[in-house]
């Protein structure tokens, strides 16, 4: 299964596709965490926290093969994986998107070609599942980044910035032919945000497949430089979480997000 993560700066996504990664690998799967985000953050989420962020080795745009059927990699997938993953806690293998080195230098398109790259192959390795922290942008979408994604995950607040954002990449992620959308509610306080997040669901015409509750555990997580898992394991989040894998895992959420109208 691959799963990508996508919506608005700030909704959620970083720490979602953190704990989600973990508590994979947790159940005796092979876990790669991409990192999509030009500016990278899952490392620490995951709880990589040993040496600075950006002394993680990134995907080299050298990767890339491109062919008639869209970009591939030029290696086999456990040749990049041994070159270019770092091993995060519970054995996830965390691997980043280039990002920019230099002002001026240019857009990202090779970059998010290679990302693009290792997830398409990585839908041929055996016993894996892959989750794919994408950019706040409708960049990755326009781009194709998470085009081989099987499953997208639009993660929506319950305010109107938020959800327009979903709305907007929902309408995006529609063409794509082979990918199931679904949203994920984060930060719901209250019976009313809930309700909100399902009214919108209704309107865009995806369905809510997690309902995610506001916890200050993931503010004191970041401030400790810390996973959520690590830091609040009992945490209500953390628990939502693990709904929503069990439900990945059987199946459940991948119908439901095919049974759209």
């Amino acid at each position: 299964m691959r799963i990508a993560l996508a919506g608005k700066g700030g909704a959620g996504k970083t720490t979602i596709s953190a704990t989600l990664s973990r508590l994979l690998a947790r159940t005796g799967t092979r876990v790669v965490a991409i990192d999509a985000d030009t500016n990278p953050n899952l490392g620490p989420a995951l709880g990589a926290t040993q040496g600075p962020v950006d002394a993680t080795p990134y995907l080299p745009t050298t990767l890339v093969s491109r062919r008639f059927d869209g970009p591939a990699l030029s290696c086999t997938v456990d040749e990049a994986l041994a070159e270019y993953a770092t091993v995060a806690p519970d054995g996830v293998l965390l691997v980043r998107m280039g990002t920019p080195q230099h002002t001026g230098e240019g857009c990202l398109c090779s970059a998010h070609a290679t990302a693009s790259a290792l997830l398409s192959d990585l839908g041929r390795a055996p016993d894996t599942a892959t989750v794919m922290d994408l950019e706040a942008s409708p960049e990755h979408l326009s781009r194709g980044t998470a085009r081989h994604a099987e499953l997208l995950l639009l993660v929506a607040e319950p305010y109107f910035r938020s959800l327009e954002t979903v709305k907007r990449q929902a309408a995006l992620a529609a063409e794509l032919p082979e990918t199931r959308v679904a949203v994920v509610a984060n930060k719901v306080r209250d019976e009313g945000d809930a309700q909100a997040i399902d009214e919108f669901c209704e309107r865009i015409d995806r369905p809510c497949v997690a309902r995610i509750p506001w916890s200050d555990d993931v503010l004191e997580a970041d401030r400790r430089t810390a996973s959520l898992l690590d830091h609040a394991p009992g945490s209500a989040v953390v628990a939502a979480l693990e709904g929503l894998i069990e439900s990945v895992r059987t199946g459940h959420v991948g119908a439901l997000a095919t049974g759209r109208r």
